[in-house]
């Protein structure tokens, strides 16, 4: 799942031990101009509905980092420069889906950041911008090294605060002795060039000291916002077997 994706599922499982937390991995190919965006949301509702009808209980988390953002807005019903990419979730399966969570997200530089623009999911989103990453940021003090390193272990711990609270409070619903959800924790702590308050949504950069480099291939965006084509990819869905027939937590 990359390294922001791995570091959020770690967090999460250290916040809320007494769950069963699966993980998949969404298929798709990130390229520059983001062509198979819809590939991968197709993917994420496949996998949704599949993981559903074997297990109707499962909660279910979808997090995505870069392009795996704009996948997941595409999901939500706000696809990336207002283009359809792909389909969004059908409604009979938002109630599944418990939280989400989005780091280093292109639409949050266009003000469409999901917990305010997507009417599915957005009461359960949260989508976090290093202020130093030009992808989502555009302001100034951008640098590429702040969407490339910007978001482990700050970002995560906060989004793995975020989503256990949003789990645990739907757990113990249904199920007595888990005792009350944890609060969200501390943000990291904010920078003199941050131009957020404490009540925003968009995290600081985290004080916490200098990152290792990104394994693996670097993100393929240009330092300017990528241009979208006029027309769209041609989509089809995958149909994915469930990651665990038993009921549990999943994550997308």
């Amino acid at each position: 799942m990359g390294r922001v994706g791995d570091a959020l599922v770690d967090a999460l499982r250290k916040q809320a031990p007494s769950l069963n937390i699966d993980t998949y991995a969404v298929n798709y190919k990130a390229t520059k101009l983001q062509l198979h965006g819809g590939d991968g949301a197709n993917d994420v509702i496949s996998h949704i509905k599949s993981t559903v009808s074997s297990c109707p209980d499962t909660k279910i988390v979808l997090g995505g980092y870069s392009q795996g953002a704009s996948v997941i807005d595409i999901v939500a019903g706000v696809p990336v420069g207002g283009i359809p990419w792909g389909s969004s979730l059908p409604p009979e399966y938002v109630k599944n889906v418990v939280a989400v969570a989005t780091f280093g997200n292109v639409a949050t530089r266009t003000n469409q950041a999901l917990p305010t623009t997507s009417a599915l999911l957005g009461a359960k989103a949260i989508d976090l911008c290093n202020p130093a990453d030009p992808i989502c940021h555009a302001g100034p003090g951008n640098e590429w090294s702040g969407h490339t390193e910007g978001y482990v272990p700050g970002y995560t711990n906060q989004a793995a605060s975020f989503v256990a609270a949003k789990l645990l409070a739907g757990i113990s619903q249904h199920m007595p002795g888990y005792g009350n959800a944890p609060g969200y924790g501390n943000a990291p702590g904010y920078g003199p060039t941050t131009p957020y308050g404490p009540d925003s949504m968009y995290a600081p950069l985290p004080g916490s000291g200098s990152a290792t480099a990104l394994p693996g291939p670097q993100p393929g965006y240009p330092a300017e916002v990528p241009s979208y084509p006029s027309q769209l990819p041609t989509t089809s869905p995958t149909t994915v077997a469930p990651s665990s027939p038993s009921p549990g937590t999943g994550l997308v």
